[in-house]
């Protein structure tokens, strides 16, 4: 055989060779899924539940008006601190102060006329004392001039003088009598009209008082929303009064968020936060829960579901109150905030990405060629038992996929608390086994026991949004 015969032989096997190996390649790596992996590690971690609300002092007060009438003099401006009891603002008070002044009087006169009742009292008394003691000598002389006369001792004309005498003694004694009951009730008439009048003068004053508004309590003024001249209103029924200013004890600050009602069972009183505002960025502060509400709130109308007057299947959130622990002097009420509440901490936990946890069905973990296995058992036993079986099949399993022997193995696995991107494992791996953690189109569609091929460089963004 010729030389170029045998070279040829030899180049057309070697051919055949390669061709053979890249459809053996090929065929290799056709099912071959690429995927990006993590470790399971041992760190700590920390669940954080987030919210965002403004910046409140812990104690304000609206100064509403309580009387209605025109402001005469303003004695704060908006910023100013101030201290209890000092004088805020004074509304025009002609009408109230003449009527203290008026009802005063009248408390003094009925007090002079009870002074006068008193004496016109004591004197009745002292009458009827003394009608008491003519009526008592006139009786004893009436006595003596009936013995007398029934002895013929007198004459007839002094008995009848006797009698007549103890007659208008007695009858004197029924008129003092009479007067001291009047003096006593004049007496008393004239006490009633002193409470009376007390009573007024106590109301007048009420009323002229509230023209009158004094700081409950040391703080600053948040809110000054009129202006001298303005004429205020007091509130009735469902129309809201006239508010003069808010003044706010910055002392105390707080940041009061909204939490969303899924994340609102894990926060307690006590819990540390870590608060932003939005306006003095790049710096964290440092407080506490120190209030939760019960009622929870409608997301779209800010209204407590306690006050709604139909129920809504819309999205509720709860009140939390953080209380600063170090404010800074410049915060404001009303600011912006966001508060990070630390509902639970773990230290050194196994945990994993929590992109790496998947959820299946039953049905999704049975190998197909056991499936068709079980359809060819008694098919009476597999009618009587399809609903069980089906709803069986139905039930989800959380987990994830680990790497083992370059395939994809679902594990079931039990989570504990999540932290930003981490969650912890408390069952269903150990320390540095790999499992999948993207990308999310793969691990959507991944199936137990696929071979994979680990590829931890960036991802495609066409892969992340998929």
């Amino acid at each position: 055989m010729k030389t170029w015969k045998k070279v040829l032989i030899g180049v057309g096997a070697a051919l055949m060779l390669g061709i053979i190996v890249a459809v053996t390649v090929y065929q290799s790596r056709k099912n071959l899924v690429t995927v990006q992996t993590g470790k399971v590690q041992k760190q700590n971690l920390a669940s954080v539940v987030s919210a965002s609300g403004e910046i409140k002092p812990k104690t304000y007060a609206n100064i509403g008006a309580n009387a209605m009438g025109r402001i005469v003099k303003l004695h704060v401006k908006e910023g100013d601190r101030v201290k209890k009891g000092q004088l805020l603002a004074q509304l025009e008070n002609v009408q109230s102060l003449a009527d203290v002044n008026a009802t005063r009087a009248s408390v003094q006169a009925a007090q002079t006329d009870a002074v006068a009742a008193d004496a016109a009292l004591n004197t009745s008394l002292a009458d009827l004392n003394r009608a008491k003691s003519d009526a008592v000598h006139a009786k004893l002389d009436w006595d003596r001039a009936q013995g007398l006369y029934n002895a013929a001792l007198i004459a007839k004309q002094d008995y009848d003088v006797k009698k007549a005498a103890w007659e208008s003694a007695d009858a004197g004694l029924a008129q003092a009598e009479a007067k001291v009951a009047q003096a006593r009730a004049q007496k008393d008439s004239a006490d009633k009209r002193i409470t009376q009048n007390q009573a007024n003068l106590t109301r007048f004053t009420d009323v002229l008082q509230k023209t009158t508004y004094e700081a409950p309590f040391d703080g600053v003024i948040t809110n000054l929303p009129v202006r001298e001249g303005e004429t205020v209103v007091m509130g009735i029924q469902n129309s809201p009064g006239s508010t003069l200013m808010t003044i706010a004890d910055m002392s105390v600050i707080t940041s009061e968020v909204k939490v969303d009602e899924t994340d609102i069972v894990n926060v307690h009183l006590g819990q540390p936060a870590d608060v932003t505002i939005d306006a003095i960025p790049h710096k964290v502060f440092h407080g506490v829960v120190s209030e939760i509400g019960d009622n929870a709130i409608v997301r779209s109308t800010g209204v407590a579901t306690s006050q709604a007057t139909s129920t809504s299947e819309e999205a509720k959130d709860f009140k939390v109150v953080v209380t600063l622990t170090d404010p800074p002097a410049e915060l404001r009420p009303g600011l912006s905030s966001t508060a990070k509440i630390t509902t639970a901490t773990r230290s050194s936990v196994l945990s994993i990405p929590i992109q790496a946890l998947t959820v299946r069905t039953q049905a999704d973990l049975v190998p197909k060629d056991k499936d068709k296995d079980a359809g060819k058992g008694n098919n009476n036993v597999q009618a009587a038992s399809a609903p069980a079986e089906a709803a069986k099949q139905k039930e989800e399993v959380q987990g994830v996929f680990a790497i083992r022997n370059k395939k994809a193995l679902f594990v079931p696995v039990d989570t504990g608390i999540s932290g930003t991107t981490d969650i912890e494992v408390t069952k269903g791996l150990q320390e540095g086994d790999e499992v999948i953690t993207g990308s999310y189109k793969v691990l959507r569609t991944l199936k137990p026991g696929t071979s994979v091929k680990i590829d931890n460089s960036t991802p495609k963004k066409e892969d992340e949004g998929s």
